[in-house]
């Protein structure tokens, strides 16, 4: 049975934490035709949430995420705060990843697939007709996982067979997508790569999927994380903080994976490779840079930023999952009443992994 009212998570206006309000009231949603309702289990959290929340997006706002990630920022324009580029619209349900049930279905969609225990492409290309470049993230250009129930398009609701827990999969659609989308874009193989933020969500599972595709992992993450990390499969740590120069060498990396940016990033072209290529898809260390543009062309680099996402990227994660090839880390869980605890932990970066909400079960 399906109630007429839910438990969701509202995010009420650009700001600080405050701007989060739990309710039990906010009515379900309705699939429309080619979609699904689905009866949420878990969600993830990830720096989207924190970001969007904080308008970090911005380009009125230069400073690292940490800065504004609970009380938000003085600074934003709310006209360019979204990851499209356009105005969010309130109050919105975030929630980049969700792992649930389909508990319906809408017009043009299989009845037969309810009951289906599935996963949400975060990076959602129906409601842009598939145009190259364009995507709404669920969670921001629509609502997402902090809530008991969700819509999604059918065709990007992927069904998935494993025995993983709710929490392990709501682990996977933000982060894992993230990381396999600049593995993928640079074409990574058995070269060896340089990843940051490696304790993180993105970080950690870019250190799994880089072995997976047989390289050689170098990681940066804090000394205290460095057991964690090694036994996620990376083949040697540095701490965070290092001369990459020093300790590296220049020219020494096929590839790096950055989620940092910061004060660091010229370090990541000088210990790039000649024809090396470097990925971006965050910069929680802050989003302004130095670059040395002969550096760039003298060293015939290649610089890639990834938001947008082919197809195959996220099937291919599913694939991965079904056939054992990965799992992730899960730090800790929170019932979604908890969500300002949660995200509170999250910016204290203490933790290795994944950090999760649990959503509550629908009353008969």
């Amino acid at each position: 049975m399906i109630p007429e009212k839910m438990a969701a998570v509202l995010l009420t206006g650009h700001g600080g934490i405050d701007k989060l309000e739990y309710r039990t009231d906010v009515p379900v949603p309705q699939p429309g035709t080619g979609e699904v309702l689905i009866r949420v289990a878990a969600a993830g959290i990830n720096n989207t949430d924190i970001n969007t929340r904080i308008g970090w997006y911005s380009k009125a706002v230069d400073a690292d995420t940490n800065a504004g990630g609970a009380t938000g920022f003085d600074s934003v324009n709310d006209d360019d705060a979204s990851w499209s580029g356009k105005p969010l619209e309130f109050p919105r349900i975030q929630g980049a990843d969700a792992c649930g049930y389909i508990a319906a279905v809408g017009e043009g969609v299989d009845a037969a697939r309810i009951g289906e225990r599935v996963l949400v492409r975060n990076m959602l290309r129906s409601y842009v007709d598939y145009r190259p470049y364009e995507c709404w993230t669920f969670g921001s250009e629509c609502d997402g996982g902090f809530a008991q129930f969700a819509v999604a398009p059918a065709r990007e609701t992927h069904a998935v067979n494993c025995d993983w827990s709710d929490a392990e999969l709501a682990s996977i659609p933000c982060a894992y997508s993230t990381a396999e989308n600049m593995l993928h874009r640079v074409g990574l193989g058995a070269e060896t790569v340089l990843i940051s933020g490696a304790s993180g969500g993105v970080g950690s599972a870019a250190v799994q999927l880089a072995k997976r595709r047989g390289a050689t992992v170098i990681a940066l993450s804090s000394a205290a994380k460095a057991d964690e990390v090694l036994a996620l499969g990376a083949d040697r740590v540095i701490d965070r903080n290092a001369d990459l120069r020093a300790d590296l060498g220049e020219g020494s990396i096929d590839v790096v994976v950055d989620l940092v940016a910061g004060e660091q990033w010229p370090a990541f072209m000088d210990v790039l490779r000649r024809g090396g290529r470097y990925a971006t898809a965050g910069a929680i260390a802050g989003p302004i840079s130095e670059i040395d543009v002969r550096t760039l062309y003298l060293k015939d680099l290649t610089l890639m930023g990834c938001t947008f996402q082919e197809d195959e990227v996220f099937a291919n994660l599913i694939s991965y999952i079904e056939a054992g090839e990965i799992r992730p880390l899960v730090a800790k869980t929170y019932p979604l009443s908890e969500i300002a605890t949660a995200q509170e932990d999250f910016l204290s970066k203490t933790h290795t992994g994944k950090l999760v909400l649990m959503i509550p079960e629908v009353e008969a």
